[in-house]
């Protein structure tokens, strides 16, 4: 199922599809190594909600929850 990064929940994990959104956000996120295929797993969410805290390629990362927004994921379901 394809979603959002911001709309997951704590635990979630996904595979990065898509980055949208400003060129310069889009370029940062990318230096950070979030690019199309990277594991991704929704940690947990700031005490108001934003920002939130993912893990990616063995390190944590904090994102504002309209960046988190611009990052089209795919849920990886665990069956």
């Amino acid at each position: 199922m394809q979603t959002t990064l911001d709309t997951l929940k704590p635990g979630d994990e996904a595979t990065v599809i898509e980055l949208r959104g400003e060129p310069e956000t889009t370029g940062r996120l990318m230096e950070m190594g979030l690019v199309a295929g990277t594991p991704v797993t929704l940690l947990k969410f700031a005490p108001l909600g934003d920002p939130l805290e993912i893990t990616a390629r063995g390190y944590h990362l904090s994102l504002r929850r309209q960046e988190a927004a611009g990052i089209l994921v795919e849920l990886r379901t665990t069956d």
